[in-house]
């Protein structure tokens, strides 16, 4: 690997930031000591931060003079899960966790941020440091967007830590990198009786037992097997006791599609099928189906962008992405202007991919890869703007 000398310079400075913000996670727009710390922060840079944005994100612009301005964004939020990794800079917010990388996505940027803010240029156009609240469920990118964070910004980037490819690897690809996550619930009310006497009833439990199997033959049977799409149920909540047939399920889960045609086809055919078991069965059957984040789709210049500043930290490892269905939605900055969202290998060293997967209580990341990732930032900064 080829960390930038000025990078090498602050990697301790990148792990203690990224340490600290383990320590104090904060939940979707609760972010007030991270805001605060990083607009203190950008300001002993020299940089006049705005904050409030999005409700709760901070954004700070540099400027070089005349040219293309461009974005880099770091999302703040921590996740809703009680540590167990044990580290001596665990969580001190019993039940929230940084458990998905978003405590070194702002350390990454921060240090694009100081290097920048100090180094001498001939560059050519801005940059606008981007810290978003909320994307964990809470949509931060739209309410950052609402507060104007893309105007006069012509390109979008973001780098997510990725636990399933190892330090050195850096994952980039035009198109879908990251699908739709959509979220559904459904309320199954059949007649309630005796276990001993099922006659006259309707059993909420196995009307939902067959509707769980049917929704599954939507990603087996309707699917193109060449596009990757997902249904899971959750959630599955109901019945009263052993001996009682239940009158009442509660079922919850998500759908992921990298395509809209796909999208729309999943959300058609549970209806469907939604509707089919329930006139089999003579159970009534509510469906709620709530659309969340769009798909990820990059752009093809800032692709090649990314491509190549990584390819000057990393050599031969930046290439495809181990592709996720996840959901992010730094989608929302790229229906509005090109862009691309990319990945920097953080597995733990010595560890598989699968060891330590994000949004699990244990999450812990190599931190080597805040170098990485710090370093790619500015060669795409320079590329760009020199």
């Amino acid at each position: 690997m080829n960390v930038r000398p000025e990078v090498e310079a602050i990697k301790d400075i990148l792990v203690q930031w990224r340490r600290d913000f383990h320590q104090y996670p904060e939940l979707g727009f609760k972010e007030h000591r991270t805001a605060s710390v990083i607009a203190e922060t950008l300001i002993s840079f020299g940089l006049s931060p705005k904050t409030g944005v999005g409700k709760t994100g901070v954004t700070a612009d540099l400027k070089f003079g005349k040219g293309p301005t461009i974005a880099l964004r770091a999302d703040m939020d921590a996740l809703p899960i009680q540590e167990t990794s044990g580290l001596p800079f665990s969580s001190k917010h019993d039940g929230v966790m940084h458990a998905c990388g978003h405590d070194g996505h702002m350390a990454m940027l921060l240090g694009a941020a100081k290097i920048l803010s100090q180094m001498d240029h001939t560059l050519s156009g801005s940059i606008r440091f981007i810290f978003q609240p909320a994307e964990e469920g809470g949509g931060g990118a739209q309410y950052m967007i609402q507060d104007g964070c893309l105007e006069g910004v012509d390109e979008i980037y973001g780098i997510h830590v990725w636990n399933y490819q190892p330090l050195g690897e850096v994952g980039v690809k035009e198109g879908p990198v990251l699908a739709a996550a959509d979220l559904f619930d459904i309320i199954i009310e059949g007649v309630g009786g005796h276990g001993a006497t099922p006659q006259g009833t309707v059993d909420a439990v196995v009307v939902a037992a067959h509707l769980i199997q049917a929704l599954q033959t939507i990603v087996s049977r309707n699917t193109n097997p060449l596009q990757s799409t997902v249904i899971t149920v959750g959630k599955i909540k109901g019945g009263h006791n052993f001996n009682i047939i239940a009158d009442k399920v509660y079922l919850a889960g998500t759908t992921r599609a990298y395509t809209k045609e796909n999208r729309s086809m999943i959300r058609r055919r549970m209806e469907e099928v939604i509707d089919g078991v329930s006139r089999s069965f003579g159970a009534k059957i509510t469906f709620n189906y709530k659309k969340g984040y769009p798909p990820t789709i990059n752009y093809a210049e800032p692709v090649r962008n990314v491509l190549k500043a990584a390819q000057d930290v990393v050599d031969s490892g930046a290439g495809e992405p181990y592709l996720s269905m996840g959901g992010e939605d730094f989608s929302y900055y790229l229906q509005k202007i090109p862009g691309c969202f990319f990945f920097v290998g953080s597995a733990p060293d010595g560890q598989n991919q699968f060891s330590t997967p994000h949004h699990c209580s244990h999450f812990n990341m190599d931190e080597k890869a805040l170098s990485v990732g710090t370093s790619i930032y500015l060669n795409l900064v320079e590329n760009i703007l020199g």
